[in-house]
């Protein structure tokens, strides 16, 4: 019989130590003493925590000079920039989604399915809440996890803002899970268009890259599954994209906001600015002005907010959106022993009048940061200031069009790309993120078998 794997052991290990401490497990009042080897916990598997997770587990967790754990509620991981693809059904989920456990047993961390629920900083433990399945049977129960240095990675997710009938009737688009929900009532929608000869109508509100994003890949995803059946279903999709500011893509030059609005007119959809929904009903969207805007299908993706529940955050200092307020080496303004990074953070670099926004780049470089300096501080050395370096950023309009922007580095620093050019620099961020955490040769072997799937595989989920 072959050995088990380190890390799965670990992990089955931990899994049960809540459960057979009891009441043995350390008092709120005393503090964990710190050991030889250090216990670095690591809430989020999402991009910046994966990343981290991968690259400590490398330098620390193979040596034993740390245990390396990341605690996640999903088993898998996933790019969250795609999750727009995996909700319309323009690709592949099995082709592209990471398994925690097997990831965490070839790069020396662990990985604990749990989430977290609150933290006791005076006694150094996370606190896990119930885990349960979608039909309610309990998996992991309520534990604590202890630590010497936390990281926060959870990301973020869209902001209702209060607005009455979003949780009711919307569809969000901040994980697999809702992906997977999405995915499953479009189809239904799309099925009942076909048999009845029906319109199908979505709405958007959210004028963000993820929302132009998924508006023009339901765009072609009915093109494709128009070559599969009825060719005229492409025609029946009404898509209202609405925004509540005077332009989309408002993170974009205005330029770039103009053309992708001419590219989403182009091909049929009606883009609304300025655009204030003061509620979501079963029929559609309720604008402030009283008028309707008809949907079988709604989606919210506008804002961002951070950790859902922050009265249990014991004592760390937020913003008006719940993200952890960070010292510009990326520790709590309240705990040298928290970090936090990506979506989770907010943090405002010397001479900007904002914080960083909430994304993919952030988080990434954030997560490097981290990788090269924290074994050093845990060895007592300074913490150097995390520094920023803007590389542009990138929306798609699915097959159709792309646009960004270079940003301050290279020779063309700040200059707008389109185009062919814009879809190849898209694509190789995510290529970028494989090869971070795989390596060159499995990142390679991934692309060619992803390319060899769809020789011989429909081009769209079907079923």
């Amino acid at each position: 019989m072959s050995p088990v794997p380190r890390s799965l052991s670990m992990a089955a290990t931990s899994l049960s130590e809540p459960i057979r401490r009891g009441t043995a497990s350390p008092s709120r009042h005393q503090a964990h003493p710190m050991s030889d080897q250090k216990r670095i916990v690591i809430v989020g598997g999402g991009i910046g925590g994966l990343l981290l997770a991968t690259q400590l587990g490398q330098q620390l967790g193979r040596s034993g000079g740390a245990a390396v754990t990341v605690v996640d509620k999903s088993p898998t991981h996933i790019w969250k920039p795609m999750l727009h693809t995996l909700a319309a059904g323009t690709r592949s989920l099995q082709q592209q989604q990471v398994v925690l456990l097997a990831h965490a047993s070839e790069h020396g961390f662990t990985y604990q399915p749990g989430e977290m629920r609150g933290l006791d900083r005076e006694s150094r433990e996370v606190l896990i809440g119930d885990l349960r399945s979608p039909d309610g049977e309990l998996r992991v129960p309520a534990h604590r996890i202890p630590y010497d240095v936390l990281i926060l990675a959870m990301g973020s997710h869209a902001n209702d803002f209060g607005t009455p009938g979003v949780r009711e009737h919307c569809h969000f688009i901040d994980s697999l899970a809702q992906a997977e929900v999405f995915n499953d009532a479009l189809r239904t929608r799309v099925m009942r268009a076909m048999a009845q000869d029906e319109r199908l109508r979505v709405a958007i509100v959210g004028g963000g890259a993820t929302g132009v994003e998924l508006a023009a890949e339901l765009s072609r995803l009915l093109e494709l599954a128009s070559s599969y059946a009825d060719p005229t279903l492409r025609d029946r999709l009404d898509l209202t994209l609405l925004e509540g500011g005077p332009r989309i893509l408002q993170a974009f030059t205005p330029a770039i906001s103009s053309s992708a609005t001419h590219q989403l007119r182009h091909i049929g959809f009606q883009v609304l600015t300025g655009a204030s929904v003061i509620a979501a009903e079963a029929e559609g969207f309720r604008q402030a002005d009283g008028n309707l805007v008809p949907a079988d299908l709604m989606v919210w993706a506008a804002g961002v907010k951070g950790i859902t529940f922050a009265e249990g955050l014991d004592g760390l200092e937020l913003n008006h959106a719940n993200q952890v307020r960070v010292r510009p080496n990326l520790q709590s303004t309240t705990d040298d022993t928290v970090f936090v990074l990506g979506d989770a953070a907010s943090l405002t670099l010397a001479g900007a009048t904002r914080a960083l926004p909430p994304t993919a780049q952030v988080a990434t470089q954030q997560a490097q940061h981290l990788a090269r300096h924290l074994p050093a501080w845990l060895e007592g050395r300074p913490l150097p200031e995390f520094v920023f370096r803007d590389f542009g950023a990138l929306v798609s309009i699915s097959d159709y069009n792309a646009f960004g922007t270079l940003g301050d580095f290279g020779f063309f620093r700040g200059a707008s790309i389109k185009g062919r050019f814009a879809h190849l620099s898209h694509a190789l961020l995510y290529r970028r993120h494989q090869h971070a955490l795989h390596g060159f040769r499995k990142a390679t072997l991934l692309w060619m078998a992803e390319r060899l799937n769809g020789c011989v595989q429909p081009r769209v989920r079907l079923a």
